[in-house]
Parts: C-alpha cells; sequence; structure tokens
C-alpha cells in the first residue's frame, strides 16, 4: 500500500503527532480526514487544503466515530481509489498523573482512573472496530491487503513512572490488543500495528517545567533530545508502506527506558 491516491483516518489530528501524519500524507499525495475534539483540527485541515477534511468528534462516542469512517470511505471513493478507508492512524488520547494515595493518604478518584481507561483504550478499540469492518469492503491490492490500523501505545507500558498506574495500564492495553487484532483481522487482509513513542514535543508537553524537558532530553541515550512529530509520521508511513508489518509495537524512543 502507498500513500499515495489513498485516502486515511488520523484521530488527534489537530496537533502533535496527528497532525504532523496528516501532513506527511498530504505531501505523498494521500488524503485525510482529520478527526479532533479541537476546533484547531478545522483550521489545520483548511491549511492542508483540497486532500483534508476536518470532522470534530470524541473517540469515544459510536457515532462520532463512525461518521469519521464514513466522511474517510466518502474522500476516498471521491478520489477514485480502489479503497474507500485504506488507513487508520489512531493518535487521540489523554496523559494522566495521579498516584494511588496522596499525601495524606487518600485514595485516587477514581472516576478519573476511569476516565484515562475510557479514552485511551476504549477510545482506541472503538476507532479500530469501527474502521476495520469499513475496510473489510475494500477491493483488495494484488497482495490481498485491504486496510492499515497504527494504534498509539507509549513506552509508559513497559516502564511507567511513579502516578502513572490510569496512563499506564490503557496504554499496555493498546500494546495487548495488537498481536490478537492482527491475528482476527488478517482474513480481511487487515493490519495492525502500534507505535510506542517516548518522550515527544506535542502540546501535551508544554505544560512542564523547563529544567523537567531538559531531564527528559538527557535521559535519552541518543539523540539527547525530544522526539519530533514528524519522526513518528515517518514511521507510520513506513508501516503503511511495509506489509510485512503487522501485529507488532515498535518502541519510538532512542533507547530511553523510564525510571
Amino acid at each position: 500500500m502507498q500513500l499515495k491516491d489513498n485516502a486515511f483516518l488520523i484521530t488527534g489530528a489537530a496537533s502533535g503527532l496527528g497532525a504532523a501524519t496528516a501532513e506527511r500524507i498530504v505531501e505523498a499525495g494521500g488524503r485525510v480526514v482529520l478527526c479532533d475534539l479541537s476546533e484547531a483540527v478545522e483550521s489545520h485541515a483548511e491549511r492542508l487544503g483540497e486532500a483534508a477534511r476536518a470532522i470534530r468528534g470524541d473517540v469515544t462516542r459510536e457515532e462520532d466515530m463512525q461518521a469519521a469512517v464514513e466522511a474517510a470511505v466518502a474522500l476516498g471513493e471521491k478520489g477514485g481509489s480502489q479503497q474507500g478507508l485504506a488507513g487508520v492512524i489512531h493518535c487521540a488520547g489523554v496523559v494522566s498523573v495521579a498516584k494511588l494515595l496522596d499525601r495524606e493518604g487518600n485514595p485516587a478518584d477514581l472516576d478519573a482512573y476511569a476516565r484515562t481507561v475510557q479514552i485511551n483504550l476504549v477510545g482506541t478499540f472503538n476507532v479500530m472496530r469501527l474502521a476495520a469492518a469499513a475496510m473489510s469492503k475494500n477491493d483488495p491490492f494484488e497482495d490481498g491487503e485491504r486496510g492499515v490500523i497504527i494504534n498509539t501505545a507509549s513506552v509508559a507500558a513497559f516502564d511507567g513512572q511513579v502516578g502513572q498506574c490510569a496512563y499506564s495500564a490503557s496504554k499496555a492495553g493498546v500494546v495487548g490488543m495488537s498481536l490478537p487484532a492482527a491475528r482476527e483481522l488478517s482474513r480481511h487482509g487487515i493490519r495492525v500495528m502500534a507505535i510506542a513513542p517516548g518522550v515527544f514535543e506535542t502540546p501535551m508537553m508544554s505544560d512542564i517545567p523547563e529544567d523537567a524537558v531538559a531531564a527528559l532530553s538527557a535521559a535519552v541515550p541518543f539523540p539527547k533530545r525530544l522526539g519530533k512529530p514528524d519522526e513518528y509520521a515517518r514511521l507510520a508511513e513506513q508501516i503503511v508502506t511495509n506489509p510485512m508489518l503487522n501485529g507488532e509495537v515498535i518502541r519510538l524512543d532512542g533507547g530511553i527506558r523510564m525510571q
């Protein structure tokens, strides 16, 4: 599968990893539906031109994601692709930090934990199942492929830090779904992959003090800096175009191991 002339759905596309991926796909001649809760998704789609469409949506709501999938299918068919929706790059998610017990010994808020899991894990499953249903109807490429799903995990799935019980659990769930989903969808010609980024230059990092950012950068073996969103986008492009990448989680982290 190539990016050129194919249509892709990108969630969390208003900024950061999703926005960079949308830019790379359009530059390569593909078409994108950008989905995000933020109204900034509309202005980003406008900047990308005729190859991009924007839709506001919550990844945990079936009707929102069904509308996003249908928009991507329509965009693919409008462009004359043999596929409707060729691929999904699912970047939407939240970061949360909360200790099991605070300094006074009070337990963590259960609703906050459930919200993180609902968005990061249930939202991923929601997008994946609806996208797979649409892709299964595609005419296959020469090698039988009908589509590709790329989910976003995190290095926290493997070495989460203090206060990351909810976030680590939600991202570990994304990792855990990758192989069984790939096995299940193989009969439909749909691949499933996940990327586990380390520390990246995204809006989520904007509230972190400069000294903390410097410490995180120094903790990366090489290169000693935060990752750039386009480096995520380049890996997503490689996954789309390399049919042997399936059922795996790729750490994209410069070799960092969180303490």
